[in-house]
């Protein structure tokens, strides 16, 4: 029989999300919550109902360093927060931070990502 939930299919999914400003990073530790670009949300909202996990990974623009990662715990939702302080953001979802910890990107040269033209992740 086929299972009512979209969620319930087993494949996991893997985002690196971009920060303009390290402040972003704090609010949403803080917080457990998320914004991003409108044009990422229908990405970021197809993973979260189609898969069983999005992990995402948090890295400040040019720090050279992922700043941890966590789950997404719900769906982009229309709502915005008045936290974040770039215009321009979409609406809030809520992060379950797993591990919060500076990594610099050196750490992760062995991992490369196919659907980039096998550019390192960072």
């Amino acid at each position: 029989s086929k299972s009512t939930s979209p969620r319930s299919n087993i494949s996991v999914r893997y985002f690196i999300m971009k920060s303009s400003n390290p402040q972003n990073i704090d609010i949403s530790q803080q917080k457990g919550i998320w914004s991003t670009t409108p044009s990422n949300e229908q990405k970021l909202n197809r993973a979260f109902l189609e898969s069983s996990t999005v992990y995402l990974i948090f890295s400040v623009q040019g720090s050279g360093h992922f700043q941890g990662f966590g789950r997404m715990a719900s769906e982009i939702g229309h709502e915005k927060s008045q936290d974040w302080g770039s215009a321009g953001l979409g609406g809030v979802f809520k992060v379950e931070w797993i591990q919060k910890a500076s990594i610099p990107f050196q750490f992760a040269n062995h991992l490369l990502n196919p659907w980039n033209d096998n550019k390192k992740v960072q």
